[in-house]
């Protein structure tokens, strides 16, 4: 037979208090009373602290920014007082106007707003109208004026940054040949072109570019670095050596070839 269990029979001494019965409810109830005082403290704080900003600190060398506009965006940007402000907020702000580069954003107490702004450099033109910074990224897509002593590379949207690499790692090569790059083009088939500053194009073609480069460097700059006025094009898509077009008349010169016809 079943037996009822009796549920108010006295515990044995051997089986001790139960969990709920060892928990310290006074302490916890002091902490949790000490934690809502600070938050209320805090509060208090920040309500006493949260003025409305009353200044904006602009430095930086500034050459295309003028500090009104930084001032403006932060106008623009800021919501509440000081203490509140969304500094990430106002940040992107800054840094939508065109020659910013980074900006850095802080509280100055009691009522002020400190903003270090550092301009774009330009690196680069991209096609007509575009600039390139010391990163190849595209910061200024309609410029008015375009520094004509800076390089010329273009490419199809989005290949900023291939289009600039390859011009980095060109260059310093072409002034230890005696030679100044002035441009890099690559084109909507993947095919790409140096361009000297005395206007002789160097033809890369899409296969092997840094093959290509490296032999050009070794094999052809020594003789265009002397002839470079008489030179239209040096074009490296052989396999075996390169052709040079020359400003006269065009003459396939220089190195042996198996195959007179380019590769891509």
């Amino acid at each position: 037979m079943f037996t009822r269990k009796n549920r108010n029979r006295p515990r044995a001494p051997s089986e001790g208090p139960t969990l709920l019965e060892r928990i310290d409810w006074r302490a916890i109830g002091g902490v949790a009373g000490a934690l809502v005082a600070c938050a209320a403290l805090v509060a208090l704080v920040t309500v006493a602290l949260d003025r409305p900003v009353r200044r904006v600190l602009v430095e930086g060398p500034f050459q295309r920014v003028a500090p009104p506009e930084i001032e403006a965006a932060v106008a623009e940007a800021v919501q509440g007082g000081l203490a509140t402000v969304d500094l990430e907020a106002v940040r992107a702000r800054i840094e939508r106007i065109e020659w910013v580069d980074r900006a850095i954003v802080a509280r100055r107490w009691p009522d002020s707003i400190r903003v270090v702004v550092t301009e774009q450099v330009p690196a680069a033109r991209w096609h007509d109208t575009g600039l390139l910074n010391v990163r190849g990224e595209l910061f200024l897509g309609n410029a008015r004026h375009l520094p004509t002593e800076l390089p010329l590379l273009e490419g199809p949207a989005g290949t900023e940054g291939l289009v600039a690499q390859l011009y980095l790692d060109a260059q310093g090569r072409f002034l230890e040949a005696g030679l100044r790059l002035a441009g890099v083009r690559l084109d909507e088939r993947g095919a790409w072109e140096l361009e000297l500053a005395d206007g002789l194009h160097v033809r890369l073609g899409r296969q092997d570019v840094k093959g290509r480069l490296e032999r050009f460097i070794r094999l052809a700059s020594p003789m265009v670095a002397k002839r470079v006025a008489e030179i239209s094009y040096v074009d490296m898509r052989y396999t075996n050596g390169f052709s040079i077009g020359w400003n006269a008349r065009s003459a396939l010169a220089v190195a042996a070839q198996e195959d007179a016809t380019p590769d891509a």
